[in-house]
């Protein structure tokens, strides 16, 4: 059992049942799975870059990067029909632990002049979304091979049903959300 899953069911579990009075145990919210996603506009121009950014995706999350591509032709944009435009990753389980464990405990703090990530990043339904604007804080990347920063965005998906229990889920499970 993961670190992070861990302390889901020894701190996290009892805390938010004591604060929100749940009576069954399957009403506390939990973390269903992590969606992360990586757009390469400029794939349009260059096929090369797909491969390059699925095997960054790949890396960073330890699950193999699926190709995603356009669903319709976009003219102003040079985006024909069935272009891969970017590259995606649907974590659940085991590696979905270890992956939130290894963004809050080890990629987070490594952000340039950190102070916390914005609290306004959820959906109204306790889904949270983080953009990431390069891959280089995460340590799985080597800085040597990396031809240009690509950002990525990351939504944790909750069982929760508002924002206020989502928020203190992620809370309790060490995600660093700034004081607003």
């Amino acid at each position: 059992m993961s670190r992070l899953r861990e302390r889901y069911v020894k701190e996290v579990m009892p805390a938010l049942r004591k604060e929100f009075g749940y009576e069954n145990v399957m009403a506390i919210p939990k973390v269903e799975k992590i969606v992360v996603n990586m757009g390469l506009g400029e794939a349009t121009q260059n096929a090369k870059l797909v491969d390059t950014g699925a095997d960054e995706l790949g890396r960073v999350t330890g699950q193999r990067a699926v190709i995603r591509r356009a669903k319709k032709s976009v003219a102003q944009f040079k985006v024909r029909q069935g272009m891969p435009i970017g590259t995606m990753v649907t974590l659940r389980g085991q590696r979905m632990y270890e992956f939130l464990d290894r963004l809050i405990a080890v990629a987070l703090p490594r952000v340039r002049d950190f102070r916390g990530i914005s609290p306004r990043g959820f959906d109204g339904r306790g889904n949270y979304t983080l953009g990431l604007k390069d891959q280089l804080i995460f340590p799985e990347i080597d800085y040597m091979k990396v031809d240009k920063t690509r950002g990525m965005n990351v939504s944790v998906v909750t069982t929760a049903r508002t924002d206020e229990e989502g928020r203190k889920l992620l809370q309790l499970m060490g995600m660093p959300f700034r004081a607003n």
